[in-house]
């Protein structure tokens, strides 16, 4: 007869406690170990459920993330330290190696991209959930498109100061993201993170309850699911639960409209929320890096390869190049500005 911890699942163990509670039970649980999650940004909301996938067990999780790791982030984002900090390091392999450490089954992929309409199908569309731990409207608003067009359930969160809100939405079942806001506010209209500050409780908070809806979608928990707005206000110690809708007059899931899918990947630049930096995707191939370091080391002596980025600082700015021929231009929020310098020292 063998001995009953080899007749057990793989990792039964590990997950003991978990599969305790009645809602996932073993049965959700070897559910969430097939599960595929890509996860967008990995900062803080993304840290946070990031965490909480892996130690949960989650079969596959894709991490996406275009930014790299500052001093400025430490307070809140959850995956990463000074030494990350200090290297600049990508933070979609900075957050890999910080959950490499956990253990467990969970694969984790980092993938140091820009999401957007070119590579949407490649890095979301496999998945059983998408997550979204942005910082950014255009983002959010074309993950509901792909979702209510792919009929592929993801769950919204943002934070701003202590507040933040967080909505699972299931295409076809429940209202999606623009039934509740069916178009982006103006710019400048909203406070952000530059404007408001933000706080790791809110973040904590927010992303915590958002991990919670993504492990009860996962674990298959549907039957008295009833979609609702959540808001918390981490500093007041406020907490509502919104009833909504699906709005039959919705653009997106109402009338089948997917403006921000549909449209043509932008290369505007774009203003990268509390980093005094922009972000510019080049409109020729990629760069050769190699050839790039030989000649940016004439002009800035601290120009660094390390793997496909490059790093260096010029005319009082510093720019980190990626392989993909994207470009972080740091010391300024001007997109003019952002886009002469990268013409100048990277190319058209």
């Amino acid at each position: 007869m063998s001995e009953p911890s080899k007749t057990r699942a793989p990792h039964a163990e590990r997950f003991d406690r978990q599969t305790r509670f009645a809602p996932l039970g073993p049965d959700g649980q070897a559910r969430l170990a097939r599960a595929r999650v890509t996860l967008v940004g990995c900062g803080a909301l993304g840290g946070v459920l990031a965490h909480t996938l892996v130690r949960a067990g989650v079969g596959r999780l894709v991490l996406v993330d275009r930014d790299v790791v500052e001093t400025s982030n430490l307070p809140r984002q959850v995956l990463f330290d000074e030494r990350h900090a200090d290297q600049q390091a990508p933070k979609a392999r900075a957050a890999a190696e910080t959950l490499a450490r956990i253990g467990g089954p969970t694969e984790v992929t980092p993938v140091v991209a820009h999401l957007d309409g070119r590579n949407l199908d490649e890095l979301c569309g496999d998945a059983d959930l998408v997550l979204d731990g942005t910082d950014n409207l255009p983002t959010r608003y074309l993950l509901n498109d792909f979702a209510v067009a792919r009929g592929k359930p993801w769950v919204y969160a943002g934070v701003v100061g202590a507040e933040g809100l967080a909505l699972a939405v299931l295409p076809g079942r429940g209202p999606c993201l623009r039934c509740v806001f069916p178009e982006p506010p103006p710019p400048g209209s909203l406070e952000t993170c530059d404007t408001a500050g933000v706080i790791l409780p809110a973040v904590g908070a927010i992303a915590s309850l958002a991990a919670g809806l993504a492990l009860r979608l996962l674990a298959g928990d549907l039957a008295s699911f009833e979609p609702a707005l959540l808001s918390l206000d981490a500093w007041d110690g406020r907490a509502r639960t919104l009833a909504i809708e699906r709005d039959p007059r919705c653009p997106c899931c109402g009338r089948g409209e997917t403006p921000f899918l549909d449209a043509a990947p932008t290369r505007k630049p774009v203003v990268l929320c509390g980093r005094g930096a922009v972000q510019v995707v080049g409109v020729a191939a990629a760069p050769d890096l190699a050839a790039l370091l030989t000649r940016v080391r004439a002009v800035a002596p601290d120009a660094q390869r390390a793997g496909d980025i490059l790093r260096f600082s010029v005319d009082g700015h510093r720019l980190t190049v990626f392989r993909d021929g994207r470009a972080l231009v740091e010391g300024t929020e001007d997109p003019d500005r952002a886009r002469a310098l990268y013409d100048r020292w990277v190319g058209a």
